[in-house]
């Protein structure tokens, strides 16, 4: 058990050290001996984890992904232990995806460097696909319970909001690195508020006095 969870230990080490380089200087900018030199281990070390740069890029990618899902599962579980609504952590949860701290800049910055290097490697396309249907498929999950609990109405196409609400997410944070100084914390927020509540337009029964559950919140 050591030696695997050391192994999994100098993996992520190495990974972390991928992505401070993309966001100081670029995806262009990483080779192995900067990614060792930046990780503080020799190159035949990184080497023994990583035989080609390009299975370095691929375990980066992959995790600031799971990284991302890992925080959106714990923002639900909490959620649902404080009886929040769907809506408040959905939009939590899409927070998650905006540039507005200096962690959340970093994987935004790490998600926008390889979005172009995916249109032309296949195997960070499909970490990069798989992602993005993941992210839809939890928000349709999302909506489909909301219907369930009162928060949508009955009969609303949940694939369908769930492209237009991720769709809506994705370009309001792309807006937010272009441009931060008319795009403030507060006025990205009451955008993504005012995105979900074309959806979320009831109130969950669950949160009513003497109700109970119905449906779950978000997978």
């Amino acid at each position: 058990m050591p030696r695997v969870a050391d192994h999994h230990a100098r993996r992520g080490q190495i990974t972390d050290a991928v992505q401070r380089l993309v966001v100081r200087h670029g995806l262009t900018a990483v080779t192995v001996a900067r990614t060792a030199a930046e990780a503080g281990m020799s190159v035949g070390l990184v080497q023994h984890y990583f035989t080609a740069k390009d299975e370095m890029l691929l375990a980066t990618f992959t995790r600031v992904n799971r990284r991302f899902s890992a925080r959106v599962d714990e923002l639900v579980n909490r959620g649902e232990a404080e009886g929040r609504t769907i809506a408040e952590m959905l939009r939590q949860a899409l927070a998650e995806l905006m540039p507005l701290d200096d962690a959340r800049r970093a994987e935004f910055l790490v998600r926008l460097a390889f979005t172009d290097q995916a249109a032309h490697n296949a195997r960070l396309a499909a970490v990069q696909r798989e992602t993005h249907v993941g992210i839809r498929s939890r928000v349709a999950q999302a909506i489909r319970n909301g219907t369930v609990c009162g928060e949508v109405v009955q009969g609303t196409d949940a694939a369908d909001q769930a492209l237009r609400i991720v769709a809506f997410a994705e370009g309001l944070a792309l807006h937010t690195h272009i441009d931060p100084d008319t795009t403030p914390k507060s006025a990205v927020l009451a955008a993504l508020d005012d995105q979900l509540g074309r959806v979320f337009t009831g109130t969950c029964r669950r949160a009513q006095p003497g109700s109970s559950a119905a449906g779950g919140t978000v997978p």
